[in-house]
């Protein structure tokens, strides 16, 4: 496993926020970049229309003459939430993301040697001074004055991350203690990825709008060895998008490791970085983060569950209804090392 394809022999934990990772099928993850969540409101009880445009130019200056960041526009996405008019006071009028992917400053500099918790810890701070700093600013738009909320998410944060599931698997059920089959604590190994291109992810060789479970485990498996792997349509972003969006242009992800490290070194890696492809432009802004349901574990208790109800006859209609349910789960999850297995992943 290399994190670059010129130099193979480097371990993947080397790697710098700062550099890129090659994967496989022409894909690579792009250094380090911030992101964050905006909020507008309105600081004053007009009713006027929000111009968008505006707002956002207005944003984009700010950037640039009071933290010295040029973004493009692209970067910057602003949408007006609904009718204004129906609007209560203490309700946003708009909501968006903003990406900052020139972080140059971050880089080492030419003969100083530094590790990843360095630059790492250069990031964070200068991360939140930007929160800080844009986090509750007035803006002024013609007469119009709105306030900004601004905040990370927390899928960006591997620090954060981390100690979510040490807290989560260190006690539950009160403050007992969970443990794995071998006795000890319970760590987590999957992670789950969603709103990757469905198209990146397919056979190269045959015309498929479908994601392949092969193809996916061996860009996955760069990161360590697999045990469960399964890819679905992200249906759950579409919920997050004004009008929807056509079933099966993103993907999600959920992959077992056989190792916590390689969990952890993929969690890392996969953290705060985008997807890109080589020939292309776009960049695939994924969010990562570790499984709570142990999905692939629910899964295995499924199957005594339905032979009880088989025992028991249909008079017992509430466990009936597991039954009828279980399949259903069952067919989503799949091994990564059996591909002839076809779930029905897709909506048609």
């Amino acid at each position: 496993m290399s994190p670059s394809a010129s130099n193979p022999s480097r371990p993947l934990d080397s790697l710098l926020p700062t550099e890129t990772l090659d994967l496989t099928n022409g894909l690579s993850l792009t250094p380090q970049r911030l992101k964050l969540l905006l909020t507008v409101f309105r600081s004053d009880p007009s009713v006027k229309p929000l111009d968008e445009w505006q707002l956002k130019r207005s944003l984009l200056d700010f950037l640039h003459d009071s933290l010295s960041l040029s973004v493009p526009e692209d970067d910057l996405d602003l949408r007006r939430c609904g009718d204004l008019k129906k609007h209560k006071r203490e309700d946003p009028v708009a909501s968006g993301t903003l990406y900052v992917r020139d972080l140059g400053f971050l880089k080492r500099k030419r003969g100083r040697e530094e590790d990843w918790e360095t630059v790492w810890g250069r990031f964070k701070e200068w991360k939140v001074s930007v929160v800080d700093r844009m986090d509750g600013i007035d803006l002024n738009l013609e007469g119009l004055k709105f306030r900004l909320s601004v905040a990370a998410p927390p899928f960006d944060d591997f620090d954060a991350m981390k100690r979510s599931w040490e807290e989560f698997h260190a006690f539950s059920n009160g403050n007992r203690r969970v443990h794995n089959t071998r006795g000890g604590p319970r760590r987590p190994d999957t992670i789950v990825v969603q709103g990757v291109p469905t198209r990146w992810f397919a056979e190269p060789r045959v015309s498929s709008s479908k994601a392949s479970l092969l193809v996916t485990h061996t860009i996955f498996s760069v990161f360590g060895n697999i045990r469960k792997l399964n890819v679905a349509a992200d249906d759950d972003l579409g919920k997050t998008i004004e009008g929807g969006i056509v079933s099966g242009l993103q993907s999600k992800v959920w992959v077992q490791f056989e190792k916590y490290e390689d969990f952890c070194n993929a969690l890392k890696l996969l953290c705060g970085r985008s997807m890109q492809k080589q020939g292309s432009r776009l960049k695939a802004d994924y969010e990562v983060t570790w499984d709570k349901d142990d999905v692939f574990r629910s899964t295995q208790q499924i199957a005594p569950r339905i032979h009880v109800q088989e025992r028991l006859g249909p008079r017992h209609e509430d466990r009936g209804q597991t039954q009828v349910e279980a399949p259903r789960v069952k067919s989503q999850i799949t091994s990564g090392n059996n591909d002839r297995v076809g779930p029905k992943r897709w909506r048609d």
